[in-house]
């Protein structure tokens, strides 16, 4: 079933942090960080959470529930998640799980226009590349190893972006090893030539 409201996995988060219990916004930024879901969402702007939750607002799938008043913090709106919310979350959630190739990530871009880079150029980004995955992947490892007895059903997104991560090396290291070969290789002329025998005609505007 296909929800009118656009999904958003901030929007998505928000939802489920409220399917909790009604909270404000700091504290759900503090949960966000404090549970790992940074590493699965975009919050690097501190204004992300509150303009997700004005839209979620808008889309009637959250409601003010109260305000709370300090004397050493700035008055605090307390969200709550509605009816409509808890369908729409839910959706969101089926669609996501379901749903592939929905986005549009940097790296296969890049990937597809490779040929402006000379092939040792393109091999050296690469090589980068796959040091930056190691990285991640010994991250995720002792991550991993802290998480200690918790169990296997709140780390799945770990596991998923290990797996991710693991056939993401499997493939860099066996591009690298093709450009460092020979087997894999351009220049301009053979790139003339595929452009030549691979353009449609029909590419040609009509005179």
């Amino acid at each position: 079933m296909k929800t009118e409201a656009r999904r958003s996995p901030l929007g998505l988060m928000i939802l489920g942090m409220l399917l909790e219990g009604p909270m404000h916004a700091y504290r759900m930024q503090k949960l966000i960080k404090q549970r790992g879901k940074d590493k699965v969402v975009n919050v690097r702007q501190r204004a992300s959470v509150y303009q997700t939750l004005e839209r979620l607002l808008r889309l009637r799938l959250i409601e003010i529930r109260e305000t709370v008043q300090t004397e050493s913090h700035p008055d605090r709106i307390v969200y709550a998640i509605t009816d409509r919310g808890r369908d729409t979350a839910k959706n969101w959630l089926r669609e996501m799980l379901t749903t592939v190739g929905a986005d549009f990530p940097e790296f296969p871009a890049a990937v597809s226009v490779l040929t402006m880079l000379a092939p040792g150029d393109a091999r050296k980004q690469f090589e980068i590349r796959a040091d930056a995955v190691r990285v991640e992947l010994s991250k995720l490892e002792t991550e991993k190893r802290d998480a200690g007895e918790l169990p296997r059903l709140f780390l799945l997104e770990d596991a998923y972006r290990t797996a991710l991560l693991e056939a993401e090396l499997a493939w860099l290291e066996a591009v690298i090893a093709d450009l460092g070969s020979g087997s894999l290789a351009w220049d301009d002329r053979w790139l003339r030539d595929v452009a030549a025998r691979f353009t449609p005609n029909d590419m040609e505007e009509p005179k």
